[in-house]
């Protein structure tokens, strides 16, 4: 078994009005997390997505880096006016953008931290999510491209001052997405157009690979997509959502799961068995399964594999989030927003279900890096209330609390897998701790019902504690409010029940009429 490393290399950003600091990891020796980072003043933080360096934002515009492994300040960028920043993968660029006063003022620059000095400058009207950063790099730096009108500029990461070195042609293309790890690939979306449908379409990002997309996938009622890359960059989820609903059984559109692999092995829709909206979509940290939670509720969760096979049913209940610890065996499918905050924890290689609990008015959750801890948080402004951090084992069971009265920011250190190796022994470990038992509406209800036929070769993982079996229910049509409230209404007048069961009453006059009928159908037969 390889060794593991003490958990006390976890590092917690927490952000309030005063500023952030940073709390040593669990766990905690005296119950109560450890300051490793004092309070600086800031609006803004960042970590880079290897957790070598930390952006600070301060109120006077000025920039701050930090080194991740001493903590002390780096560098300081001075930026009037700045209106975003972002952090490069690896800590080597800082992306800003400035209000901007003329097209002649280049307000997105790209500064280059070691020394400070701009490295590439470009002009950009306006800032959405779509278009912001400007410039894409891989998770390794090794790949930097940015969207430019009908069509994509690729950049030597290790000199800016080339300018772009290629460019791709995809005409009205409207969002890009650069593969990862490692950065060979990147996805052009292009909406719809004079009757044209909305199509995603996959490149290589080699010069003398770009001839042709290697995959490619056409959507008609298509308003937004968003894209998903794997581990390995070999396949690519998108998921397609438009504004209408034509089946008329959402007010909030509808939408579908594709998925492309870069080998076109597969282009098509992922096999889901029910109907409904796509609530959350992402890949294991191997790259070789993904899960999905889809349907109206309550939503069901499955498991699938490379191939879009289904592995995995893991029920259904009042779910929308699901988030995939980086070791990949252990899975947290849970409920935020509007919904009451239920959380089921599993185990994905022994297929069963460690427990479940509730984190009401989360804002926030993520996995440790370790893959030991789940953190939620309730945070300001989205919620000005009750606002906090709750830590719990993987198994469900609540291992830290603390409330704050204004909370607006709370993050996990970025750290490498590998640095972990297994946690076999700590699992066990873990387990002896007594799983919060609160009751959970809706628990045990059908998350654990029977499957259609049409997976039962599908596995389905144990819940901790199963409940009797119940038959399988047919899913309710949608019914609009005033539907309901007219059916408790003449379930008042005529005796009957909201749910269609009659009354006694009313089953009994029914008898009569059908009596009365087959009376007046035998004198009119005898008649004849």
């Amino acid at each position: 078994m390889a060794v593991v490393e003490p958990s006390s290399s976890l590092e917690i950003l927490v952000r309030g009005p005063e500023g952030l600091f940073i709390w040593n990891g669990p766990p905690f020796p005296s119950g109560e997390p450890g300051v490793k980072l004092d309070t600086v003043p800031c609006t803004s933080a960042k970590f880079s997505d290897d957790g070598s360096k930390l952006m600070v934002t301060r109120s006077d515009s000025v920039i701050s880096i930090f080194d991740c492994k001493t903590l002390t300040e780096v560098r300081s960028f001075d930026v009037p006016n700045v209106l975003a920043a972002v952090i490069s993968p690896c800590g080597t660029y800082l992306q800003t953008f400035q209000k901007c006063s003329s097209p002649q003022h280049k307000n997105v620059v790209l500064w280059k931290i070691e020394n400070g000095e701009s490295a590439y400058q470009l002009f950009q009207k306006n800032m959405t999510k779509v278009t912001w950063p400007s410039v894409h790099f891989s998770s390794d730096e090794t790949v930097a491209c940015r969207l430019a009108t009908n069509e994509i500029q690729f950049f030597d990461p290790r000199d800016f001052s080339k300018g772009f070195i290629n460019r791709l042609r995809v005409p009205g293309i409207a969002a890009l997405e650069l593969s990862k790890a490692p950065g060979s690939y990147v996805a052009a979306f292009v909406p719809e157009s004079k009757g044209m449908p909305a199509s995603v379409q996959i490149y290589a990002c080699g010069k003398d690979l770009q001839s042709q997309p290697v995959a490619r996938r056409s959507f008609f009622r298509c308003s937004t997509v968003q894209l998903s890359w794997n581990s390995g960059s070999t396949g690519l989820l998108v998921v397609v959502q438009s504004d209408v609903d034509k089946t008329n059984q959402s007010y909030y559109g509808e939408s579908k799961l594709n998925y492309l692999t870069t080998d076109g092995a597969h282009e098509g829709l992922v096999p889901l068995r029910k109907e409904g909206p796509i609530h959350d979509v992402q890949w294991s940290y191997s790259g070789k399964e993904f899960a999905v939670v889809y349907g109206f509720m309550p939503a069901m969760a499955t498991v699938f594999d490379k191939k879009c096979n289904p592995l995995l049913e893991l029920g259904t209940g009042p779910y929308n989030t699901i988030r995939w610890n980086p070791l990949g065996n252990f899975i947290c499918l849970a409920g935020f927003g509007n919904l009451p905050g239920d959380m089921a924890f599993w185990d994905y290689r022994e297929k069963k279900q460690l427990g479940t609990t509730r984190a009401e008015l989360s804002v926030t959750s993520e996995w440790s890096p370790d893959g030991r801890y789940f953190m939620t948080a309730t945070t300001a402004p989205r919620l000005q209330v009750d606002n906090g951090v709750k830590v719990f084992h993987h198994n469900g069971s609540l291992y830290f609390k603390k409330m704050f009265d204004r909370l607006y920011q709370v993050d996990w250190k970025p750290e490498s897998v590998e640095k972990f190796g297994d946690i076999e022994d700590l699992v066990k470990a873990v387990t002896s701790v007594k799983i919060d038992e609160a009751k959970v509406p809706g628990k045990g209800s059908k998350a654990t019902q029977a499957a259609p036929k049409a997976a039962q070769g599908v596995p389905k993982a144990t819940p901790a504690n199963p409940p009797a079996a119940k038959p399988a229910a047919k899913p309710a049509a949608y019914r609009p409010p005033h539907a309901k409230a007219a059916a408790v209404v003449q379930a008042e007048l005529f005796g009957g029940s909201p749910s269609g069961e009659l009354s006694k009453n009313a089953l009994k006059n029914k008898k009569k009429r059908e009596k009365k009928k087959q009376a007046e159908a035998a004198s009119a037969a005898g008649g004849s």
